[in-house]
């Protein structure tokens, strides 16, 4: 199988990509995902997106990333500039996933938002309770949650398994809980949009 695009994308959409790349026989696409764990330090996604690049740009004819800004300050469309490749519209994923509007719409009603998502969920106790420390220091738990309201869990493959433990999550954060179905869709449309340039 000969694979004509590179799609370098965070391991925390893996699932998501891995999917809309089967379902919509993308044969000619490679996907290569990076650690998950980088959103705790987003000041190496850039360069670890850019090493991706360097080292298999004249393997395919395009390459395309599969992040938002992600915390970046704009470096990662630094990146995207000098390699003349396109990214994913949006600050973070989250934005993706629900669509632009619906975010935005979000975001209003209440800036004190933690999001889930499917992945968020599954790994909540890695990124979030050992990745921020609260595991081994409960005290981090009001510094970093202080100022939140609520949590909203944007489902793209719910099961009520998922549904329980996002409920879990939120009453361990001390959060309200809310849930939108997302589904696929919202990243489905801007990636088969983007998908229409890798066949030329």
């Amino acid at each position: 199988m000969t694979h004509s695009v590179l799609l370098i994308t965070c391991g925390a959409l893996a699932r998501e990509m891995v999917e809309l790349v089967r379902s919509n026989k993308w044969s000619h696409v490679k996907i290569q995902c990076l650690p998950a764990n980088l959103h705790h330090t987003p000041a190496r996604i850039p360069k670890a997106v850019e090493d991706m690049i360097e080292s298999n740009k004249d393997r395919y004819r395009h390459i395309f990333i599969g992040y938002a800004d992600c915390g970046t300050g704009g470096e990662l469309d630094d990146v995207a500039e000098r390699h003349g490749v396109e990214r994913l519209a949006g600050a973070h994923c989250y934005e993706f996933l629900a669509g632009s509007s619906v975010f935005a719409k979000l975001s209003d009603e209440e800036p004190g938002t933690f999001y889930l998502t499917d992945f968020l969920v599954r790994h909540f106790d890695r990124f979030v309770k050992a990745g921020l420390g609260i595991d081994r220091h409960p005290e981090l738990l009001p510094l970093y949650f202080g100022n939140y309201k609520r949590v909203v869990y944007l489902t793209q493959n719910p099961t009520e398994k998922l549904r329980d433990m996002a409920m879990t999550h939120a009453e361990y954060l001390g959060l309200d809980y809310e849930e939108r179905a997302t589904g696929m869709e919202p990243l489905s449309k801007m990636m088969t949009e983007q998908a229409v340039q890798w066949r030329n």
